[in-house]
């Protein structure tokens, strides 16, 4: 399992040339100012970049009140409200009927499930075969779906992959590229709500919604139990937030089902602030660690609460994070680096849950894709169109602001500030493309969380990442 240091190590301080160059004021609504002349190092073949820009505290420096509030809890609780009342990719778990007719749950899977049209192959380079498709096929289980579906609810207990098909087996519609695995959509953590709708012919797998997602899950891996455990989890405080990359419970033998558990940026979870310091936690005394709740499976499937061990040297806070201009840049710098993982793959994240991640430890609620995310309506919206026109967008570039997501079709980049003239951005991308010295296309590699100048990136030889963006969506109050 890939885990992120719990602690930054300490960073090197910006040089005091850097810090004594002049500021100047970027005309229009941006939040940030940039230095006149900032050397261009072209770090790692990316053009423009050089080492310093992947320090948090360089662009941190060129905000005006970098610690300022950009949006208060009240705010961020009434954008949650926004989102989960006018996005309809946020699923309101409590809303659904106490059971659901056999068309409705078929439907469901049959919206996910669908073989991909491409041929696919196998981590071997062989196409996977007729025989294999069948058996997948035969696995949802289709006909066992009763008339009347009676509805559960659980916990997911570990860090899970949500597939589009109840079957381990990675798939690519490349031979020899074992990254885009076609069947993997998304992950759940430890303590996410789901209702449960169905289960696989081999009752491997159970068919479930979530908050922001509707797939497959490893049986094993959701505890399931009555409404008002599962939707009273966490309801109360004291909590602790995962607020570094990844943080993991301790390691103990006496209790295997928490014993290391991987915990991403924004799982929050209950604190048992009356546990007495001398009584061990599955034979370790807490003294030196925070005792949270977690969610385990019983043997029977059902659910249970235990507690579970977060050294206090993990990267954690008592709440949400405010949310303000340093912090931001600190939570994405964070997993700068990190491999891209498709759909969450690698025990890591791509784009949308790259920046979903980050938005979480904030406490806001954004949809799974980026193609909800692009169009929800409950964010501040700027839509493009193939009718508008290369001035109509650079203007809009021109006007980005600190922690805006800008879309093209596929990808999500966040904005973190201008620098000779350049817009950039941090993104978590599997690929990536400019032009070199010598006039040809770059076609880079970049696979992980990558800062890049947004202007020169190229989609193609003659099509511009900012030809092709379709929205921009603005974490703030709405405007009219």
């Amino acid at each position: 399992m890939i885990q992120a240091s719990p602690r930054r190590p300490v960073r090197p301080a910006w040089p005091t040339r850097a810090l004594l160059m002049l500021l100047l004021a970027v005309p229009g609504p941006t939040l940030w100012a940039q230095p006149a002349d900032t050397p261009r190092d072209n770090h790692g073949g990316v053009p423009g970049l050089n080492a310093f820009m992947l320090e948090p505290s360089l662009w941190a420096s060129f905000v005006p009140q970098p610690d300022r509030q950009m949006l208060s809890r009240a705010g961020i609780d009434a954008q949650n409200a926004r989102m989960r009342a006018e996005d309809t990719s946020i699923h309101d778990l409590r809303a659904l009927p106490a059971t659901l007719p056999r068309a409705r749950v078929r439907a469901d899977i049959q919206a996910l499930s669908r073989w991909p049209e491409k041929a696919l192959f196998g981590e071997d380079g062989k196409p996977v075969a007729a025989s294999a498709r069948a058996a997948i096929e035969a696995n949802l289980g289709l006909d066992t779906i009763p008339a009347e579906r009676p509805l559960q609810y659980g916990l997911v207990t570990h860090r899970a992959a949500l597939r589009a098909f109840p079957t381990a087996l990675r798939v690519f519609t490349t031979q020899g590229d074992t990254d885009i695995d076609r069947f993997q959509e998304s992950a759940l953590f430890p303590g996410d709500a789901v209702a449960v709708l169905h289960e696989s012919a081999d009752r491997q797998w159970l068919f479930i919604t979530s908050e922001r997602y509707s797939a497959w899950i490893e049986t094993r891996f959701v505890g399931v139990g009555d409404a008002d455990t599962v939707f009273g989890y966490g309801g109360h405080g004291p909590h602790r937030v995962v607020t570094g990359a990844t943080a993991s419970t301790t390691f103990t033998p006496e209790e295997p089902r928490v014993s290391r558990l991987q915990l991403d940026m924004g799982v929050r979870l209950p604190v048992l602030a009356d546990w007495p310091v001398q009584t061990p936690v599955n034979g370790q005394q807490a003294h030196a660690s925070h005792v949270v709740q977690l969610p385990v499976r019983n043997e029977d499937g059902s659910l249970a609460l235990v507690p579970a061990l977060i050294a206090r040297a993990e990267d954690t806070a008592p709440e949400y994070l405010n949310l303000t201009p340093r912090n931001l840049l600190n939570q994405a710098f964070k997993f700068l680096g990190e491999r891209y993982g498709w759909g969450h793959s690698y025990d890591t994240r791509d784009c949308s849950g790259f920046v979903s991640e980050v938005y979480r430890s904030f406490g806001i609620l954004l949809p799974r894709n980026t193609s909800a995310q692009a169009v929800s309506p409950a964010l501040d919206r700027i839509a493009f169109t193939a009718k508008d026109d290369k001035a109509r967008r650079i203007a809009a570039v021109q006007q980005l602001q600190l922690g805006n997501l800008v879309y093209i079709p596929g990808h999500v980049m966040m904005t973190i500030g201008r620098i000779n003239g350049q817009t950039w951005v941090i993104h978590d991308t599997a690929g990536g493309s400019w032009f070199g010295p010598d006039g040809k296309r770059v076609q880079a590699h970049l696979n992980g969380v990558s800062v890049t100048p947004l202007e020169p990136m190229m989609a193609s030889d003659t099509v511009s990442y900012i030809d092709r963006i379709t929205n921009i969506q603005r974490i703030r109050p709405q405007t009219p």
